[in-house]
């Protein structure tokens, strides 16, 4: 895998800035079947053969029983270039959120179900690390997501400790952006599986992504300014919460 130097020390560098890695750590990764995650389960792997730390990697897929088995072995196949294994675990999540009525809030049943059982199965296979293929992109959306939908200003971070630290969530690829992870990609030749829920594309989330790239083509400068002001919060010119009469 050929990792370009200016991707390979943006990685490096949000591994070092939030401490996502250490020596003795057990690292699972949630592959999904998209290029992001898999272009990570490859890039750890690699990092393993030059990191100056030793750490166990593992992979695992969530199967949420949509398409006979489609995607999951499609992952099997495109982790299989690179010589590693991946343990498919058969559910029901997106199929019962569907049947169950939950329309438009089907996909965050859906997405709350599957890291639930990622948790567990980090514990069951005593992983302290599980690392997802989000990106600089998935940060803005979520963003946007949280200010637009939910009336909040946050998003998801590069490194979270969960549960009082037995477990933290880490995302090597938060100082990328989604071309960057094709880059890699199309260096082995690997190959995102389609997402068959039916849902897919109906989501707030594709509806953000898509008024975002509507501003990146008026100004592409846009996003690195967006990204930056994540980190660049002036709390003093903010509201306050109202106080109760």
């Amino acid at each position: 895998m050929i990792i370009p130097k200016t991707i390979n020390r943006l990685i490096g560098q949000a591994m070092h800035t939030y401490s996502m890695l250490a020596d003795g750590d057990s690292v699972l990764v949630a592959v999904s079947g998209g290029i992001d995650s898999l272009t990570l389960a490859a890039v750890l792997q690699q990092w393993q053969q030059k990191a100056p730390i030793r750490y166990h990697l593992s992979a695992v897929h969530l199967d949420l029983g949509f398409d006979s088995g489609k995607v999951s072995g499609l992952v099997r196949r495109q982790l299989a270039k690179i010589g590693m294994e991946v343990e498919v675990e058969l559910t029901s999540f997106g199929t019962d959120a569907i049947a169950a009525g939950k329309g438009g809030g089907g996909c965050f049943h859906c997405a709350r179900n599957r890291r639930t059982r990622l948790f567990s199965l980090a514990r069951e296979k005593n992983c302290n690390k599980l690392a997802f293929g989000h990106h600089k992109d998935d940060i803005i959306e979520t963003f946007f997501l949280n200010l637009l939908y939910s009336g909040n200003i946050s998003t998801m971070v590069p490194a979270q400790a969960l549960f009082n630290g037995a477990l933290t969530v880490i995302r090597p690829f938060a100082l990328i952006d989604k071309q960057q992870i094709r880059t890699m990609a199309e260096s082995i030749h690997l190959e995102a599986a389609e997402n068959p829920c039916p849902l897919a594309g109906t989501s707030k989330r594709e509806k953000v992504r898509k008024l975002l790239s509507d501003l990146w083509e008026g100004n592409p400068q846009m996003k690195g300014n967006i990204f930056s002001a994540l980190s660049n919060v002036r709390s003093e010119y903010l509201l306050r919460q109202p106080v109760s009469s």
